[in-house]
Protein backbone atom coordinates (compact mmCIF):
# COMPACT_ATOMS: atom_id res chain seq x y z
CA UNK A 1 0.00 0.00 0.00
CA UNK A 2 0.97 3.59 -0.71
CA UNK A 3 0.84 6.20 1.71
CA UNK A 4 -1.00 9.15 0.91
CA UNK A 5 0.86 12.39 1.71
CA UNK A 6 -2.17 15.30 1.60
CA UNK A 7 -2.36 18.78 2.82
CA UNK A 8 -5.11 20.45 4.27
CA UNK A 9 -6.29 23.53 4.07
CA UNK A 10 -8.32 25.15 6.57
CA UNK A 11 -9.89 28.35 5.78
CA UNK A 12 -11.44 31.65 7.63
CA UNK A 13 -13.53 33.57 4.94
CA UNK A 14 -11.23 33.77 2.05
CA UNK A 15 -8.20 32.97 3.71
CA UNK A 16 -5.61 29.93 4.61
CA UNK A 17 -5.56 30.20 8.34
CA UNK A 18 -3.39 27.96 10.88
CA UNK A 19 -3.30 28.43 14.51
CA UNK A 20 -2.36 26.20 17.64
CA UNK A 21 -4.91 23.85 19.17
CA UNK A 22 -7.67 25.39 16.45
CA UNK A 23 -7.10 28.86 17.93
CA UNK A 24 -5.63 31.94 17.39
CA UNK A 25 -5.99 31.58 14.00
CA UNK A 26 -3.44 33.43 11.77
CA UNK A 27 -3.71 34.41 8.03
CA UNK A 28 -1.24 32.92 5.73
CA UNK A 29 -2.66 33.65 2.44
CA UNK A 30 -5.15 32.37 -0.34
CA UNK A 31 -5.97 28.80 -0.13
CA UNK A 32 -6.04 28.77 -4.01
CA UNK A 33 -2.25 29.86 -4.33
CA UNK A 34 -1.11 26.97 -2.11
CA UNK A 35 -3.70 24.49 -3.73
CA UNK A 36 -2.26 24.95 -7.02
CA UNK A 37 1.49 25.07 -4.79
CA UNK A 38 0.82 21.53 -3.37
CA UNK A 39 -0.49 20.26 -6.86
CA UNK A 40 2.71 21.63 -8.44
CA UNK A 41 4.24 19.41 -5.64
CA UNK A 42 3.03 16.15 -6.25
CA UNK A 43 0.55 16.40 -3.34
CA UNK A 44 -2.13 13.28 -3.17
CA UNK A 45 -4.97 15.08 -2.27
CA UNK A 46 -6.08 17.43 -1.04
CA UNK A 47 -8.45 19.10 2.32
CA UNK A 48 -10.08 22.11 2.88
CA UNK A 49 -11.93 22.62 5.89
CA UNK A 50 -14.00 25.78 7.08
CA UNK A 51 -12.73 27.09 9.98
CA UNK A 52 -15.86 29.06 11.46
CA UNK A 53 -18.77 26.92 9.17
CA UNK A 54 -20.45 25.26 12.31
CA UNK A 55 -20.91 28.51 14.38
CA UNK A 56 -22.69 30.20 11.42
CA UNK A 57 -24.06 26.92 10.48
CA UNK A 58 -23.16 27.00 6.70
CA UNK A 59 -20.08 26.44 4.19
CA UNK A 60 -18.51 28.87 2.59
CA UNK A 61 -16.21 27.29 0.37
CA UNK A 62 -18.14 26.92 -2.42
CA UNK A 63 -16.75 29.74 -4.98
CA UNK A 64 -12.63 28.68 -3.82
CA UNK A 65 -13.66 25.17 -4.53
CA UNK A 66 -15.29 26.15 -7.97
CA UNK A 67 -11.58 27.91 -8.78
CA UNK A 68 -9.76 25.38 -7.35
CA UNK A 69 -11.12 22.16 -9.21
CA UNK A 70 -10.68 24.32 -12.37
CA UNK A 71 -6.83 24.31 -11.59
CA UNK A 72 -5.90 21.41 -9.88
CA UNK A 73 -6.63 17.41 -11.21
CA UNK A 74 -6.33 15.41 -7.46
CA UNK A 75 -9.14 14.76 -5.29
CA UNK A 76 -10.26 17.42 -3.41
CA UNK A 77 -12.11 16.75 0.11
CA UNK A 78 -14.30 19.59 1.59
CA UNK A 79 -15.33 20.06 5.11
CA UNK A 80 -17.37 22.34 7.57
CA UNK A 81 -21.17 23.02 8.10
CA UNK A 82 -22.20 20.01 5.66
CA UNK A 83 -25.39 19.29 7.60
CA UNK A 84 -27.57 17.62 5.00
CA UNK A 85 -27.47 15.30 1.82
CA UNK A 86 -28.10 18.30 -0.34
CA UNK A 87 -25.43 19.96 1.05
CA UNK A 88 -23.02 17.80 0.04
CA UNK A 89 -24.85 17.36 -3.24
CA UNK A 90 -23.91 21.08 -3.41
CA UNK A 91 -20.53 20.43 -2.45
CA UNK A 92 -20.11 18.21 -4.67
CA UNK A 93 -21.40 19.54 -7.91
CA UNK A 94 -19.15 22.64 -6.98
CA UNK A 95 -15.97 20.62 -7.74
CA UNK A 96 -15.01 18.53 -4.54
CA UNK A 97 -14.34 14.71 -4.91
CA UNK A 98 -14.90 13.58 -0.90
CA UNK A 99 -16.76 15.65 2.14
CA UNK A 100 -15.64 15.65 5.85
CA UNK A 101 -18.65 15.66 8.00
CA UNK A 102 -18.32 15.69 12.13
CA UNK A 103 -20.60 17.88 13.87
CA UNK A 104 -23.41 16.97 12.40
CA UNK A 105 -22.78 13.02 11.85
CA UNK A 106 -22.21 13.01 15.86
CA UNK A 107 -25.57 14.99 16.34
CA UNK A 108 -27.68 12.53 13.92
CA UNK A 109 -25.23 9.51 13.22
CA UNK A 110 -27.78 8.50 10.99
CA UNK A 111 -26.53 11.05 8.63
CA UNK A 112 -23.32 8.95 7.79
CA UNK A 113 -25.36 6.09 6.42
CA UNK A 114 -27.95 8.59 4.87
CA UNK A 115 -24.44 10.40 2.91
CA UNK A 116 -22.96 7.17 2.14
CA UNK A 117 -26.39 5.15 0.50
CA UNK A 118 -26.99 8.59 -1.66
CA UNK A 119 -23.30 8.96 -2.63
CA UNK A 120 -21.02 5.89 -2.09
CA UNK A 121 -19.23 5.15 1.05
CA UNK A 122 -15.80 6.30 -0.97
CA UNK A 123 -17.08 9.88 -1.18
CA UNK A 124 -17.88 10.34 3.04
CA UNK A 125 -14.62 10.73 5.25
CA UNK A 126 -15.41 11.19 8.68
CA UNK A 127 -13.67 13.57 10.98
CA UNK A 128 -12.87 13.05 14.75
CA UNK A 129 -11.13 15.95 16.59
CA UNK A 130 -9.99 14.31 19.83
CA UNK A 131 -8.90 15.71 23.04
CA UNK A 132 -7.12 13.24 25.42
CA UNK A 133 -8.62 14.02 28.87
CA UNK A 134 -6.19 13.43 32.55
CA UNK A 135 -7.30 9.91 32.88
CA UNK A 136 -5.94 8.49 29.62
CA UNK A 137 -9.14 8.80 27.60
CA UNK A 138 -10.17 10.58 24.79
CA UNK A 139 -13.56 12.94 23.97
CA UNK A 140 -14.86 13.76 20.15
CA UNK A 141 -15.06 17.35 20.18
CA UNK A 142 -17.40 19.03 17.34
CA UNK A 143 -17.33 22.79 16.08
CA UNK A 144 -13.38 22.66 14.65
CA UNK A 145 -12.75 22.04 18.45
CA UNK A 146 -14.69 23.96 20.57
CA UNK A 147 -17.35 22.10 21.66
CA UNK A 148 -17.42 18.66 23.69
CA UNK A 149 -19.63 15.64 23.17
CA UNK A 150 -19.38 13.52 25.99
CA UNK A 151 -18.31 11.27 22.92
CA UNK A 152 -15.76 8.32 23.40
CA UNK A 153 -13.38 9.05 20.35
CA UNK A 154 -12.71 5.44 19.70
CA UNK A 155 -16.06 4.11 20.30
CA UNK A 156 -17.22 6.84 18.09
CA UNK A 157 -14.90 5.71 15.36
CA UNK A 158 -16.18 2.31 15.35
CA UNK A 159 -19.41 3.73 15.03
CA UNK A 160 -18.60 5.43 11.98
CA UNK A 161 -17.13 3.11 10.40
CA UNK A 162 -20.25 0.44 10.81
CA UNK A 163 -22.63 3.09 9.77
CA UNK A 164 -20.59 3.75 6.21
CA UNK A 165 -17.99 6.12 6.39
CA UNK A 166 -15.39 5.60 3.78
CA UNK A 167 -12.58 7.17 6.10
CA UNK A 168 -11.20 8.78 8.99
CA UNK A 169 -9.83 11.85 9.38
CA UNK A 170 -8.12 11.94 13.00
CA UNK A 171 -7.47 15.39 14.71
CA UNK A 172 -5.00 15.45 18.09
CA UNK A 173 -6.60 18.61 19.54
CA UNK A 174 -3.97 18.44 22.09
CA UNK A 175 -1.13 18.58 19.59
CA UNK A 176 -2.46 20.52 16.64
CA UNK A 177 -0.76 23.18 15.75
CA UNK A 178 2.38 22.59 17.83
CA UNK A 179 4.96 20.57 15.98
CA UNK A 180 5.62 18.26 19.02
CA UNK A 181 4.54 15.44 16.33
CA UNK A 182 1.29 13.07 16.84
CA UNK A 183 -1.02 11.74 19.21
CA UNK A 184 0.61 8.18 18.30
CA UNK A 185 -1.83 6.36 20.60
CA UNK A 186 -4.75 7.91 19.46
CA UNK A 187 -4.05 7.34 15.51
CA UNK A 188 -3.03 3.79 16.18
CA UNK A 189 -5.90 2.16 18.53
CA UNK A 190 -8.45 3.83 16.17
CA UNK A 191 -6.37 2.28 12.80
CA UNK A 192 -6.26 -0.83 14.39
CA UNK A 193 -10.49 -0.80 15.79
CA UNK A 194 -11.77 -0.25 12.27
CA UNK A 195 -11.58 -1.78 8.81
CA UNK A 196 -11.58 1.47 6.96
CA UNK A 197 -8.30 3.66 5.94
CA UNK A 198 -7.06 5.96 8.71
CA UNK A 199 -5.70 9.59 7.88
CA UNK A 200 -3.86 11.04 10.89
CA UNK A 201 -3.92 14.57 11.54
CA UNK A 202 -2.27 17.56 13.97
CA UNK A 203 0.88 17.73 15.47
CA UNK A 204 3.51 17.05 12.29
CA UNK A 205 7.17 19.52 12.96
CA UNK A 206 9.70 17.57 11.51
CA UNK A 207 9.77 14.72 8.68
CA UNK A 208 10.63 12.41 11.10
CA UNK A 209 6.67 12.74 12.88
CA UNK A 210 5.06 11.96 9.93
CA UNK A 211 7.31 8.35 9.57
CA UNK A 212 6.42 7.55 13.21
CA UNK A 213 3.02 8.06 12.50
CA UNK A 214 2.87 5.42 9.66
CA UNK A 215 5.03 2.85 11.12
CA UNK A 216 3.93 3.34 14.71
CA UNK A 217 0.33 5.03 14.34
CA UNK A 218 -0.45 2.45 11.58
CA UNK A 219 -1.82 5.53 9.80
CA UNK A 220 -3.17 4.71 6.30
CA UNK A 221 -2.59 8.98 4.85
CA UNK A 222 -1.14 11.87 6.31
CA UNK A 223 -2.76 14.99 6.29
CA UNK A 224 -0.45 18.09 6.96
CA UNK A 225 -0.65 21.88 7.32
CA UNK A 226 2.10 23.80 9.83
CA UNK A 227 4.69 21.52 8.46
CA UNK A 228 3.58 22.19 4.79
CA UNK A 229 2.28 25.95 4.73
CA UNK A 230 5.18 27.89 6.93
CA UNK A 231 7.70 26.44 3.87
CA UNK A 232 5.28 26.95 1.09
CA UNK A 233 4.72 30.65 2.01
CA UNK A 234 8.73 31.03 1.19
CA UNK A 235 7.20 30.54 -2.15
CA UNK A 236 4.49 32.08 -2.31
CA UNK A 237 4.70 35.53 -1.08
CA UNK A 238 3.68 38.52 -3.05
CA UNK A 239 4.47 41.96 -2.16
CA UNK A 240 1.28 43.46 -3.89
CA UNK A 241 -0.74 41.07 -1.50
CA UNK A 242 -2.88 43.47 0.58
CA UNK A 243 -4.24 41.72 3.79
CA UNK A 244 -4.82 45.09 5.91
CA UNK A 245 -8.47 44.50 6.32
CA UNK A 246 -8.09 40.63 6.98
CA UNK A 247 -7.88 39.02 10.01
CA UNK A 248 -4.68 38.26 12.49
CA UNK A 249 -1.80 39.03 10.15
CA UNK A 250 0.99 39.84 12.34
CA UNK A 251 2.83 37.19 11.48
CA UNK A 252 2.51 37.92 7.87
CA UNK A 253 3.85 41.53 8.62
CA UNK A 254 6.31 40.21 10.96
CA UNK A 255 7.87 37.60 8.14
CA UNK A 256 9.27 35.45 10.98
CA UNK A 257 10.48 31.86 10.84
CA UNK A 258 9.28 29.04 13.28
CA UNK A 259 12.11 27.25 14.88
CA UNK A 260 9.89 24.47 15.88
CA UNK A 261 8.99 23.69 12.46
CA UNK A 262 11.02 21.99 10.41
CA UNK A 263 11.68 23.78 6.86
CA UNK A 264 10.69 21.11 4.08
CA UNK A 265 8.21 20.07 1.56
CA UNK A 266 6.23 17.62 -0.45
CA UNK A 267 9.14 16.25 -2.85
CA UNK A 268 11.25 16.11 0.76
CA UNK A 269 8.83 14.37 3.24
CA UNK A 270 8.25 11.83 0.09
CA UNK A 271 11.67 10.71 -0.64
CA UNK A 272 12.32 10.61 3.43
CA UNK A 273 9.68 7.65 3.71
CA UNK A 274 10.98 6.24 0.68
CA UNK A 275 14.38 5.84 1.47
CA UNK A 276 13.11 4.25 5.37
CA UNK A 277 10.98 1.50 3.11
CA UNK A 278 7.47 3.23 3.25
CA UNK A 279 5.71 3.26 -0.12
CA UNK A 280 4.69 6.21 -1.62
CA UNK A 281 2.20 7.65 -4.28
CA UNK A 282 4.81 9.29 -7.04
CA UNK A 283 3.28 11.02 -9.92
CA UNK A 284 5.06 13.36 -12.34
CA UNK A 285 4.36 17.05 -10.95
CA UNK A 286 2.64 19.35 -12.66
CA UNK A 287 3.90 22.13 -14.70
CA UNK A 288 4.22 25.59 -12.69
CA UNK A 289 1.96 27.39 -15.49
CA UNK A 290 0.09 24.25 -16.54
Amino acid sequence: MNIRIIPRLDIKGPNLVKGIHFEGLRVLGKPERFARYYYEQGADELIYLDAVASLYGRNSLLEIVERTARDIFIPLTVGGGLRSVEDIRIVLRAGADKVSINTAAIGRPEFIQEAAKTFGSSTIVVSIEAIRRPDGTYEAYVDYGRQRTGVDAFAWAMRAAELGAGELLVTSINKEGTGKGFDLELTRRIAEAVPIPVIAAGGAGKISDVHDVIAQGRADAVCLASLLHYNALNHLRAEDDDYSQEGNIEFLRQRVRLSHIQDTSLPDIKAFLEARGVGCRWRQPAPANA
